[in-house]
């Protein structure tokens, strides 16, 4: 809405990921481009976001999955050749630091025109509830956004543009001013435990581990193996009759989803996306997570694949 996007302009996303970025597109009567993602990362890329581009395209919204950053140099750039707004879903990665060619530092949600984050309890910076929030560096943007949470107003009852009821609960923002002190303790254990688990599962050749980008640190949102796609839904079984919690991101790809099938746009088979909806499996992880549990999930996927 503050970007000024029309009705019929295209948004490019990625179709790994949950519905929320494509799902916005379509409530405001644009259209999403749906591409496929890196099967190492997860994430889109900017060769992946090129393919989908047209006269129509307007903005790309990388989304950093399970915790790492989209390689956003190349999207920055594709971006600036293009006249594209960027909007980052950061809603899993944030604290996570992405590093330029040219040694430049900066964190998910920092990088482009807009960063969005989810406050719901299970991210890394949770709530006691709903919440989210948007970033901008840019000022004139800034004043734009709060306006429109706001009701449209700068001053109460005086309403200078559409906006809606989207204000962060009183509660909730005393919640997480108290928690996001503890931010980059709360990465450093999910951190800490996904290293735990790379050292227990890394010789069993039937897995395929997280893959930590070079360009990227990874504040594991979650912890998200690859196992053969004739086997992920046994394992996910064989693991909840042992009282081992999994979760499938995402068994069912964006553009599967019946919402989009005659709404959204697509230039190729979505392949990658495809097979990550049938092979992903995401572990426990949490910052309680303690060593002993992880030795027993470990024990168990290897016990299972043995069989």
């Amino acid at each position: 809405m503050a970007l000024g996007l029309k009705p019929g302009d295209e948004v490019i996303v990625p179709a790994f990921t949950y519905i929320a970025p494509a799902e916005v597109i379509v409530l405001l009567r644009l259209t999403p481009v749906i591409v496929d993602v890196d099967y190492e990362s997860f994430n889109v890329t900017a060769k992946n976001i090129e393919r989908g581009l047209s006269s129509k395209t307007k903005a790309i919204i990388p989304v950093h999955l399970f915790g790492q950053s989209c390689d956003m140099e190349g999207i920055t750039e594709l971006a600036k050749e293009y006249s594209l707004f960027i909007i980052e879903d950061n809603a899993q990665a944030i604290a996570a630091c992405y590093t330029f060619s040219d040694g430049t530092e900066l964190k998910t949600g920092t990088i482009g025109h807009v960063g969005c984050t989810s406050f719901f309890p299970s991210k890394n910076l949770g709530c006691y509830g709903d919440g989210g929030a948007m970033m901008t560096n840019d000022d004139n943007l800034a004043i734009r956004l709060k306006m429109m949470a706001n009701h449209g107003q700068a001053v109460k009852y005086q309403h200078e543009i559409l906006g809606c009821n989207s204000r962060l609960d009183t509660l909730q923002a005393a919640i997480l001013n108290v928690k996001l002190n503890q931010l980059d303790e709360y990465s450093s254990l999910r951190y800490r435990a996904a290293q735990k688990y790379h050292e227990l599962l890394k010789n069993i050749d039937e897995i395929g581990l997280p893959v930590e980008m070079p360009f990227s640190s990874h504040v594991y949102n979650q912890y998200t193996i690859k196992v053969k796609s004739s086997q992920r839904d046994k394992l996910q079984a064989y693991l909840k009759e042992k009282g081992v919690p999994t979760m499938v991101y995402y068994p069912l790809p964006m553009h599967r989803q019946n919402i989009f099938k005659q709404i959204a746009r697509q230039r190729e088979h979505l392949t990658v996306a495809e097979e990550l909806s049938q092979s992903v499996l995401s572990l426990p992880m949490h910052t309680e997570l303690r060593e002993y549990e992880q030795i027993f999930i470990a024990e168990q996927i290897i016990t299972f694949l043995k069989k």
